[in-house]
């Protein structure tokens, strides 16, 4: 880091400010010694730390040119273009490394899924379309991506990530008339089925690489659906998904409201037996506030299943309501099938993914998450994986200049 050079205006003498030391960027040395030696050469090995390192030293938006001015000027630049894009080193690895590197700094709490839409134009990036985002309910052109959050007392930061494609909408061509994902025409059930096997997969596929079977939290708008459920209780993974209030389900404590009465919508659930809730205290992520800010809101569990056609595939499960006003409906929906757990630390689990979200909109543009413009997927995952890296030492380090952000 340049030293900061002032003038003294009455004695005429030149001063230098002290260097201003980043520690980020001190422990990312450290970190990539450790996470990228499954990179056979030298040299990639020292690309890709210079890659973290140019993705901590650049302010701003990370372009391929100014990640290499950080680290070797332009000619640097069509080096690390190749090494990025056109090399054939594999991320997967480095991923798992990552996970193991985090584990070892501080015991997980959870895997949090976490989808980030990328607002883009032009047609020269990989995975651009029109597309429904059900996650926020309305059209955009650009990139869908899921990204599996390791979390752990003391941090958050991603370890794993699946581009969600066009043609993963199928059937259909994208961008076609009638197909999912062409603008003002999709089939949003399929879109919707398609989005949920990716977010589903991406976190799947990260958790059984790393070995450590630690609950999934889905913190994604609607998606605790039956065949999501259904899909990690085949995986042997316990998890806990956020659903919609319309979600029907049945209730299956003799003696609750409705009990016996078929399905009914998790919302209705919930109301028949609000005067059951009962506070539970939990932490906020909130720059302000060293530690986060902490809230109480009220929460009740209650034993349910989810209605399938297979009685064998019919599972205990806990629906957990959340109320910041109890005049109002619940705010938040969640089902699980960690039914020994009470309605506390269920609901405090389920406040990693309001961490990640955070974390996701204000550290991962720091870290440059979002900021790949090339055409190939395994660019975008060499990428990704690197600013991982880059992310995970501002956590480790606890210098994410969120109020910047």
């Amino acid at each position: 880091m340049s030293s900061i050079n002032s003038i003294s205006g009455s004695t005429g003498t030149a001063t230098v400010a002290p260097v201003r030391r980043d520690p980020a960027r001190e422990a990312a040395d450290d970190l990539c010694s450790a996470v990228l030696s499954s990179l056979r050469r030298k040299d990639q090995r020292e690309k890709g730390r210079q890659y973290v390192q140019g993705l901590l030293a650049l302010p701003g938006r990370k372009s391929m040119r100014g990640i290499a001015g950080q680290v070797g000027g332009g000619a640097a630049e069509q080096s690390m273009h190749h090494f990025i894009s056109g090399s054939t080193w594999d991320w997967e690895p480095i991923r798992a490394s990552l996970a193991g590197y985090l584990q070892a700094a501080g015991p997980l709490t959870a895997w949090v899924a976490q989808p980030m839409a990328i607002p883009k134009g032009g047609e020269h990036s990989v995975g651009v379309a029109h597309r429904f985002d059900p996650h926020q309910g309305q059209m955009f052109r650009g990139q869908q991506a899921f990204g599996t959050w390791f979390a752990s007392a003391a941090l958050v930061t991603p370890v794993g990530w699946r581009m969600h494609l066009p043609e993963d909408d199928a059937p259909g061509a994208p961008g076609t008339p009638g197909a999912p994902g062409a603008p003002g025409s999709f089939d949003a059930a399929d879109a919707q089925a398609a989005y949920e096997e990716s977010a589903a997969d991406a976190v799947i596929e990260t958790v059984r690489r790393s070995g450590n079977r630690r609950p999934v939290v889905l913190d994604i708008q609607r998606i605790g659906t039956r065949s999501t459920m259904n899909r990690f209780a085949e995986a042997g993974l316990p998890v806990i998904a956020r659903v919609a209030p319309s979600t029907p389900l049945l209730v299956t404590d003799p003696a609750l409201p409705g009990h016996g009465a078929g399905p009914r919508p998790a919302r209705d659930v919930l109301q028949s037996v609000k005067g059951l809730c009962t506070p539970v205290e939990w932490t906020d992520p909130d720059p302000a506030f060293p530690g986060g800010r902490h809230r109480s809101t009220l929460a009740v569990a209650v034993r349910v299943m989810m209605p399938d056609p297979s009685p064998a595939r019919r599972r205990h499960l806990l629906l957990v309501g959340e109320w910041t006003d109890p005049r109002r409906p619940p705010a938040q929906l969640w089902v699980t099938d960690l039914v020994r757990l009470p309605v506390g630390p269920l609901l405090r689990l389920t406040k990693q993914g309001r961490r990640v979200a955070f974390a996701a909109e204000h550290s991962g543009r720091e870290a440059g998450l979002r900021d790949f413009a090339g055409r190939a997927l395994p660019g975008w995952h060499r990428h990704v994986t690197l600013a991982s890296v880059a992310h995970a030492a501002r956590a480790l380090t606890g210098t994410e200049h969120y109020a910047a952000a």
